[in-house]
């Protein structure tokens, strides 16, 4: 383990457990008997395979919490769910090699997440407990996920097979998704930017879908605490050094006339530093402003993610946003490598959620882009002379924003040799320093962003899987998630300077190849359940379901 990596959990509120209910047929005189054994095997094994391969975004272990006693009637099902609340379950597995008496056994807890395996065996099928139990569920309107094996298995078989393997683990990170949401913020800074609905806050969904509290400040918390100096003082001489020595200022495309001097440049690097620091501490809380007398600012927002307006208000006279987001939506900064905080461009919040879903299913940080243009292969070869072929022979897609993508979309890290976005902490120094390096931060066009500041400018490497997430509301139907799997893709190094310079040259480029089927596909239509409760399960599922773990999430408006 490499020293500097940062784990553990910034937020307020201990990160759920995942609960694990062994059911049990309750007739005693010989059937229970037989089946103690039996069962409890089946929720150990469960566990370990959970534990033992899945953590948590902040790089911490998945815990589980076995039921002290197999579970044969509702007086057991009471006492395991004591447990749950007391231990913190957030999503809960039911697993049975039997028939059970489904609705005393069943878990009732009206917002966890949850689902049931029914082993497939002969002697005392679970799928027949499996089936009854999911019918009472949607019965009650307590949505569960069913989880059978295709091949049956021997009575007392401990082995999991692959199949239910896959399926236990993609329902356990969705579940945790959902719990781990569950009483976080949402910190808006600022407001509406430029018009763009996403950035229009919707309480109603972050409070009935996500069970999140929404949060406010004005922008002008920022300058306040800039002006009085609420920030850590010697963080940010660390900061603003590391920053200067791996944060190369790249070329300044704006007319000559326009230019800034090299004193006036510094003065934004400092301001755009302590822009970090500051929206890190409204998000999180820093116990150093406590010590440096400043109580209430010490104890952020709980928020486990964010937006920042910038346009228009604060960038026509000061530094823009995207060092800011760049920085904090990586896996790493001048303390080292650590856990991507979620900073929404323009605030736009359903993007960041689009960004918190891809982070908490994979445990990568994210890439913030627009589809800025798609390029047929016949306007590629208008515009360069040269044919697309091979995987961009059917055209590609340019995913570029204003700087504020995280740098592990350099592509700089690997896995198996290929270019990769990954957990912190399977990130080495030398990656990280490789996506430091592979990045330039060119002073911001100021025709757009009259403040100045610096915007981040790479070219992501071709061959990684990318996965693009889009989550819209619709009037009448509620949220609605559009997804999209392809690679990147590189061109030609002529033909990419040709089409980059088409745009603004000061951001970061991302050549996308959808992955298509010729089919046309309706839009993906996540269901409105009872008002009151959190995140549904199906919203976190639907984007696990096209979400490799290596990929490059890509939020997107599609």
């Amino acid at each position: 383990m490499i020293e500097n990596k940062t784990y553990g959990n910034k937020l307020r509120g201990a990160m759920p457990k995942i609960g694990i209910r062994p059911t049990i047929d309750g007739r005693l005189g010989g059937v229970r008997e037989s089946l103690e054994d039996i069962t409890m095997n089946m929720a150990q094994g469960v566990a370990e395979l959970i534990s033992g391969t899945l953590r948590h975004a902040d790089g911490s272990r998945v815990e589980c919490v076995i039921a002290d006693t197999t579970i044969g009637r509702a007086a057991e099902a009471a006492s395991c769910e004591e447990k749950f609340e007391r231990e913190g379950v957030g999503v809960s597995l039911t697993v049975t090699p039997c028939w059970c008496y489904g609705s005393e056994t069943m878990d009732m807890n009206l917002t966890r997440p949850k689902a049931i395996w029914g082993f497939n065996g002969t002697e005392r099928p679970g799928a027949v407990y499996l089936a009854a139990t999911l019918a009472g569920h949607n019965q009650k309107g307590l949505p569960a996920f069913s989880i059978y094996g295709r091949d049956v298995q021997d009575a007392g078989d401990t082995n999991i097979p692959n199949d239910v393997r896959e399926k236990i683990l993609a329902f356990a990170k969705a579940g945790l998704a959902v719990a781990t949401m569950k009483n976080k913020s949402y910190l808006s800074i600022g407001s509406v930017s430029m018009g763009i609905a996403g950035s229009i806050v919707n309480t109603d969904f972050f409070e009935d879908y996500l069970g999140m509290r929404c949060e406010n400040v004005d922008m002008s918390e920022i300058s306040r605490r800039i002006d009085q100096g609420i920030f850590d003082q010697d963080e940010f001489k660390k900061a603003y050094a590391w920053v200067r020595k791996n944060c190369k200022e790249g070329k300044d495309y704006n007319p000559i006339k326009d230019q800034r001097t090299a004193k006036e440049k510094d003065k934004e690097w400092e301001f755009v530093v302590k822009m970090t620091l500051i929206v890190r501490d409204l998000m999180v809380g820093n116990q150093k402003l406590a010590d440096m007398g400043f109580g209430e600012e010490a104890l952020g927002h709980n928020a486990i993610a964010s937006g920042f307006q910038g346009q228009r208000q604060w960038t026509d006279f000061l530094p823009n946003g995207d060092f800011l987001e760049a920085i904090l939506n990586s896996s790493f900064d001048w303390n080292g490598l650590r856990k991507a905080y979620i900073v929404a461009t323009e605030n736009d919040s359903l993007n960041g959620v689009s960004m918190l879903f891809g982070q908490l299913l994979n445990n990568s940080a994210q890439i913030f882009s627009d589809v800025r243009t798609f390029w047929s292969p016949e306007a590629v070869q208008r515009v360069t002379g040269w044919k697309p072929s091979d995987m961009a022979s059917d055209g590609f897609i340019h995913l570029i924003n204003s700087g504020s993508s995280a740098l592990d979309g350099t592509g700089a890290q690997s896995i198996d040799g290929k270019p990769a976005m990954k957990p912190f902490w399977e990130i080495s120094e030398a990656e990280m320093q490789q996506c430091l390096d592979e990045t330039t931060w060119p002073p911001a066009m100021y025709e757009y962003f009259r403040g100045g500041g610096f915007s981040s400018l790479f070219k992501t490497k071709g061959g990684m899987p990318v996965t693009m997430c889009r989550i819209n509301l619709v009037k009448g139907v509620g949220p609605v998630m559009q997804i999209a799997e392809g690679w990147s893709i590189e061109l030609p190094e002529k033909v990419h300077e040709i089409l980059d310079q088409r745009t603004n040259p000061t951001w970061p480029t991302t050549w996308f190849v959808p992955r298509t089927t010729g089919t046309v596909l309706s839009k993906m239509y996540i269901r409105s359940w009872q008002i009151g409760e959190p995140i549904m399960e199906p919203l976190a599922m639907a984007t696990l379901a096209t979400t490799s773990s290596h990929c490059v999430p890509c939020c997107a408006y599609l």
